[in-house]
């Protein structure tokens, strides 16, 4: 091997090298179990979280042929969650393959903080309707669909938005109409109801201190059930 070629075969091993360390690690495509031991003394069961890849044919009618991500790219996390009653219960969210495992561990800290949750189900047990999804309270992030009142796709077509308590935390428009009807009770923030988001809450602090951005900090439309991270 001359000079020339040997020089030539360095830069290129170590732009190869370069490449490497760069390049992100591709989402696992098998099932991920997050499991957390309860701290002592705390009377809870320890937090478990699996993470699994989802079909079409589970997405139901939440996904559709033109939505901006395949089922390849989104993930189902079975995980535990405290309810009003106080008692552990199991809910579903599918979110993006990219988002999966810190959005299992960010309920973790909801978990352990004991944020209580009323239901955790996808959104195709409500015919994908987000009016009828919020007005039961539930708990969703995956959802194929515009955003409120335009027609971009909504971070949640992308399975990167997450809506919590829907009921307690209210969507309220420009023009203060309040999604959904049912959480005009809550409009009122200086509450501090069980279910109820608010600033520097354990909650509030599990999204943001991940980089979410949360709409209850939005001047308008003010979405204080609703975390996102584009």
């Amino acid at each position: 091997m001359n000079l020339r070629t040997r020089v030539l075969a360095v830069i290129t091993f170590t732009l190869s090298a370069v490449v490497a360390v760069a390049a992100p690690a591709p989402a696992a495509t098998g099932t991920q179990t997050v499991e957390l031991a309860a701290p002592a003394g705390s009377g809870l069961a320890p937090y478990i979280a699996v993470i699994k890849p989802v079909t079409a044919e589970r997405l139901g009618n939440s996904w559709r042929a033109g939505c901006p991500v395949g089922p390849d790219q989104l993930r189902l996390i079975n995980l535990s969650f405290l309810g009003f009653d106080g008692a552990v219960h199991r809910g579903e969210l599918v979110v993006n393959a990219d988002r999966a495992l810190e959005v299992a561990r960010t309920f973790g800290d909801l978990y352990f903080g004991r944020f209580p949750i009323e239901r955790m189900e996808t959104v195709e047990k409500y015919d994908s309707d987000d009016d009828a999804s919020m007005a039961a309270n539930n708990t969703s992030a995956f959802n194929c669909r515009a955003i409120t009142g335009g027609t971009a796709w909504s971070n949640h077509s992308y399975g990167r938005a997450i809506d919590i308590n829907t009921v307690q935390n209210p969507y309220i428009s420009g023009s203060g109409a309040v999604y959904p009807p049912n959480g005009a009770p809550y409009v009122d923030r200086t509450q501090h109801l069980p279910g109820m988001i608010h600033t520097g809450d354990v909650t509030e602090r599990a999204f943001t201190s991940r980089g979410w951005t949360w709409g209850g900090s939005w001047d308008t439309p003010i979405d204080y059930q609703h975390f996102e991270k584009p």
